[in-house]
C-alpha cells in the first residue's frame, strides 16, 4: 500500500484548477470577453451549451475554497491567472481590480499555509487579441509579456512558483488545427505558427518573472503524452516516433535543446511557421523546474494515406475514463525516466494528474472508486519513477473540483470534490477523502 512516507518530506502535494473552469464573474470588475466566453455562445461547440458564466462561482466564494484544500491536507495550490481579468484590451491598461482579486487569492493561500503555484496561460485569452490575430500573430508573444510583468511586479514577493503557459499543444492545435478548443478554426498553418509564438511568449516573459520574483522558481507545463507502437511492426514503430515529434518534442527540444525537432520540421513542409533571428534562443532560456500533465498514452499506428504525422486510430480492449483515455500509469513512469535521460535533470513535478467518470451523488456521498484508484496508482507509479531516478519532486491532482470542461461543458466531471452546479454546493468524493486520508497519514 503505497503512503506518504514513500516520498521525501520536501516532496510537494497539491491540486489543482484554472480560471475559466472555476472562476465565474465573467463580466465582473472590469473583466472583458476571452475566447472561450465567444467560443461558449456559438451553437455547437460546447456539447451541453454552456459556458463559464457561472462555473464554479469561484470569484465569489474563494475563501471557503481555500479552507477545502487547505482541509485537504495538500500543501500547494495550482491556480491560473484570468489574462482578460488583468489586461483587459489584451495589453496596455492594467485592470486593478483584478489583480486586486489574485493578490487576495494570493494572500489567503499564505494564510492557510498553501504554497501558491500560479500559472499565467490556461487558455484564456483575451477576445480582442483574437480579433488582432490571436497566437498566430507575433504580437500576441509580447502582450502577454506584458501579463507577466504585471502580475509578476505584483504578486513576485509572495508567489514560490511560476508557469508561464499550459499545455501550449493544446492551445495551438486544437484551437487553430482541430477546431475542438476555442477559437476553434482549422489551419495548420496557423496551428504551427501559434505553436511557435506561444513558446516565444513564454521565453519572453522568463526574464521579467525572474527581476520581479527573484527568490521564486520559474518554469512552463507541458501535457506529454507517451507514444507506443500498435505492434512490432517498423511502420507503427516510426508512427510512434511521428506521433512523439508532433506531441512531445515540437516543445521539449525548443526549450531544453534551442531547436525543433528535425523529424517533425521535415515532416510539416510548408507549413513550419516563421523562426525570427533569436527566438529560438529566447526560448531557451533556462528553466528552474518542468511541469508535467499526463493522463494517458497512445499507441500508434501507421496510416500512411494521412497528412503527417500519419498516425492512425487503434482500437483494442482497455480499461478507460469518461473521456475514453486509456488508464495507463505505467506511461507515467516511463514518461519521467526518458525526461532525465534525455532532456533535463531538474526537478519535474506533475503538475496535472486525473480522471473524469460518470459520478453519482447518493445520499451525500460519490462513491468514485475508480477515480480513486486512478489516482492511486499514478502516484505509485511517480514513485516507481523516483526509484529508477527521474527527479520527481511532486504531484497535484487534476482537479480539485468539478468544473467547465472545456468543448464537453459540465457533462465530464474530473473532480475530488463533486459540485453541485445549481446550489454551488461541494461534497468531498471519496477519492479526496482517500487522498486527505493518505497526505494525513491517517489510519
Amino acid at each position: 500500500m503505497i503512503k506518504r512516507t514513500d516520498f521525501p518530506a520536501d516532496f510537494v502535494w497539491g491540486v489543482a484548477t484554472s480560471s475559466y473552469q472555476i472562476e465565474g464573474a465573467t463580466t465582473e470588475d472590469g473583466r472583458s470577453p476571452s475566447i472561450w466566453d465567444t467560443f461558449s455562445a456559438a451553437p455547437g461547440k460546447v456539447l451541453d451549451g454552456s459556458s463559464g458564466a457561472v462555473a464554479c462561482d469561484h470569484y465569489h466564494r474563494w475563501e471557503s475554497d481555500l479552507d477545502l484544500i487547505r482541509d485537504l491536507g495538500v500543501g500547494a495550490y495550482r491556480f491560473s491567472i484570468s489574462w482578460p481579468r488583468v489586461l483587459p484590451e489584451g495589453s496596455g491598461r492594467v485592470e486593478p481590480r483584478g489583480l486586486d482579486f489574485y493578490e487576495r487569492l494570493v494572500d489567503g493561500m499564505l494564510e492557510r499555509g498553501l504554497d501558491p503555484w500560479l500559472t499565467l496561460y490556461h487558455w484564456d485569452l483575451p477576445q480582442v487579441l483574437q480579433d488582432a490575430g490571436g497566437w498566430p500573430n507575433r504580437d500576441t508573444s509580447y502582450a502577454f509579456a506584458e501579463l507577466a510583468e504585471a502580475v509578476s511586479a505584483r504578486l513576485g514577493d509572495r508567489v514560490t512558483h511560476w508557469a508561464t503557459l499550459n499545455e501550449p499543444w493544446c492551445s495551438a492545435y486544437l484551437g487553430y488545427e482541430d477546431g475542438e478548443h476555442a477559437p476553434g478554426l482549422s489551419d495548420r498553418r496557423q496551428h504551427l505558427q501559434a505553436s511557435h509564438n506561444l513558446l516565444l511568449a513564454h521565453g519572453l516573459a522568463m526574464p521579467l518573472m525572474r527581476r520581479n520574483a527573484p527568490s521564486a522558481k520559474h518554469g512552463i507545463v507541458l501535457n506529454l503524452n507517451p507514444a507506443y507502437p500498435a505492434s512490432e511492426s517498423e511502420s507503427d514503430a516510426r508512427a510512434a516516433e511521428r506521433f512523439d515529434g508532433f506531441f512531445n518534442r515540437w516543445y521539449l527540444d525548443p526549450l531544453f535543446k534551442g531547436r525543433y525537432p528535425a523529424d517533425a520540421w521535415e515532416g510539416y513542409g510548408e507549413y513550419v511557421p516563421r523562426v525570427e533571428d533569436g527566438d529560438l534562443e529566447t526560448i531557451a532560456a533556462p528553466l528552474d523546474y518542468l511541469g508535467v500533465n499526463y493522463y494517458s498514452r497512445t499507441v500508434a499506428a501507421d496510416a500512411p494515406n494521412a497528412p503527417w504525422p500519419s498516425i492512425g486510430g487503434v482500437p483494442f480492449e482497455a480499461e478507460r475514463t469518461a473521456m475514453g483515455w486509456e488508464v495507463y500509469p505505467e506511461a507515467l513512469t516511463e514518461l519521467l525516466v526518458r525526461l532525465k535521460r534525455d532532456y533535463t535533470e531538474l526537478p519535474i513535478y506533475v503538475t496535472e494528474n486525473g480522471a473524469a467518470y460518470p459520478d453519482r451523488l447518493v445520499d451525500g456521498e460519490v462513491a468514485d472508486h475508480d477515480r480513486l484508484a486512478y489516482v492511486r496508482s499514478h502516484i505509485e507509479a511517480l514513485k516507481s519513477a523516483a526509484q529508477r531516478g527521474a527527479p520527481a519532486h511532486g504531484y497535484f491532482a487534476w482537479s480539485l473540483m468539478d468544473n467547465f470542461e472545456w468543448a464537453h461543458g459540465y457533462t465530464k466531471r474530473f473532480g475530488l470534490v463533486h459540485v453541485d452546479y445549481h446550489t454551488q454546493k461541494r461534497t468531498l468524493k471519496r477519492s479526496a477523502k482517500w487522498y486527505r486520508k493518505f497526505l494525513l497519514a491517517e489510519d
